[in-house]
């Protein structure tokens, strides 16, 4: 097997998509510093961060519907170079020293709707730029990218901000999707192109995908709670950690060993190739429960750390398997619609969670939604082990066959 990074297609994507992370790993801390400097205002940032993720949730289909149809490369090149442009103009406006709230509402929601496009194409572009058998290697490393630039992002993103000042992180990442679709553009890319349909028609006929294989929707269901159950840590967790565990540094030990934790099962993704990924990949998901329990019984602070990093390291290997799966198992020309549904299940109960945790917590006490969410993590991942076709499904002996399927067609 020829490793990804001998690929010149795949290495350039590498390259390419590795300049984009750290660009992006910056952005988070600079843009929450940015606007809370420029009002003082909580809200302002809330609504800032909404009108980024309203359009990518509400045009994630369109996004999958897209990639699917025209050429996934040259969508992915656009959505860059529109995103570049959007961060620049904040960048800029931040170096201005008077910044507008309208003006950064409005950049995020154009980046937010680019990204609705982007993200659907990276299955794509892997599957277009590397043989099936170097597929969860790929996959693998650039799960890797993303985690590693994670852990460096808000390090660089500090120096950015306390040296220079955070209009240049938005510079700094416009630059990165300059460079990202610049390589892009001279990357070749294999994509067998779905015939033209009616939007409607496309929509539908990636949902079908979808629900026709009983082991990828019963995954979505798990993959949303999980991130429901991801969020309610998020929000609740600083508080117990805070006030029952020993303080703001017991909470930054743990995102620490979070991020190590999606390192670390990354780098395992590039070697391990369990016998029936799917099954393996959810129970191992089914692990997020104990954190959440530890963190709602308020248990000591070492112990709840290392089941947090354990939790993420199980993720850190979930996703390039998972992505390698759906790869090998969904056809090319409907591969970008069925992952638009998979971002579409996972990134929308993120909010769901944010919302209802402190609704909860004010009802029922802090520890209660913790646990609730302990308990929804574990049945529905480990659940999923009662689907047959969870159960039996394995390795693919070939890619899914490279060939379009006539309008209307059930799978």
């Amino acid at each position: 097997m020829t490793h990804p990074l001998r690929q010149p297609a795949f290495r350039l994507l590498f390259v390419g998509r590795t300049v984009s992370a750290v660009g992006d790993a910056v952005v988070p801390i600079a843009l929450a510093l940015a606007v809370l400097r420029a009002t003082g205002s909580t809200a302002a940032l809330a609504l800032v961060l909404s009108c980024a993720m309203v359009p990518k949730l509400l045009l994630l289909p369109l996004g999958g519907v897209a990639a699917d149809r025209f050429d996934a490369r040259r969508v992915a090149i656009a959505a860059d170079l529109l995103r570049g442009a959007a961060q620049l103009v904040v960048g800029v406006e931040l170096l201005g020293g008077a910044p507008a709230l309208t003006h950064l509402a409005v950049a995020s929601a154009v980046t937010g709707a680019a990204s609705a496009f982007a993200v659907p194409t990276a299955s794509p572009l892997v599957a277009g730029t590397v043989e099936p058998d170097g597929r969860q290697r790929a996959n693998a490393l650039l799960g890797a990218t993303v985690n590693a630039s994670r852990l460096g992002g808000p390090a660089l993103a500090g120096l950015l901000i306390w040296t220079v000042g955070p209009g240049w992180a938005f510079v700094l990442d416009a630059a990165s999707f300059a460079l990202s679709a610049a390589l892009l553009s001279i990357t070749p890319v294999r994509q067998v192109p779905a015939p033209s349909r009616s939007l409607r028609a496309d929509l539908a006929l990636g949902w079908r995908e979808v629900r026709s294989r009983d082991w990828y929707w019963t995954t979505l269901i798990a993959h949303g709670v999980w991130n429901f159950a991801a969020a309610v840590l998020l929000t609740l967790g600083p508080v117990i950690a805070v006030r029952r565990l020993g303080g703001e540094g017991a909470w930054v030990l743990l995102q620490q060993a979070g991020g190590v934790g999606l390192l670390a099962g990354s780098l395992l993704a590039t070697r391990a190739r369990p016998a029936r990924p799917v099954l393996v990949g959810n129970l191992a998901l089914a692990g997020y429960a104990a954190p959440l329990l530890l963190l709602g019984l308020a248990a000591p602070a070492p112990l709840t750390i290392v089941a947090y990093g354990l939790a993420l390291t199980a993720l850190g290997f979930l996703n390039p398997v998972w992505e390698t799966v759906v790869q090998e198992r969904v056809p090319p020309h409907a591969l970008a619609r069925v992952s638009s549904y998979d971002w579409l299940a996972s990134m929308g109960a993120v909010p769901l969670g944010y919302a209802v945790a402190p609704l909860a917590a004010d009802a029922w006490g802090t520890p209660a939604p913790l646990l609730v969410a302990a308990a929804l993590v574990a049945v529905a991942c480990a659940g999923t082990a009662a689907v047959p076709g969870v159960r039996r499904l394995t390795w693919a002996a070939r890619p899914a066959p490279a060939r379009a399927e006539p309008a209307g067609t059930t799978r």
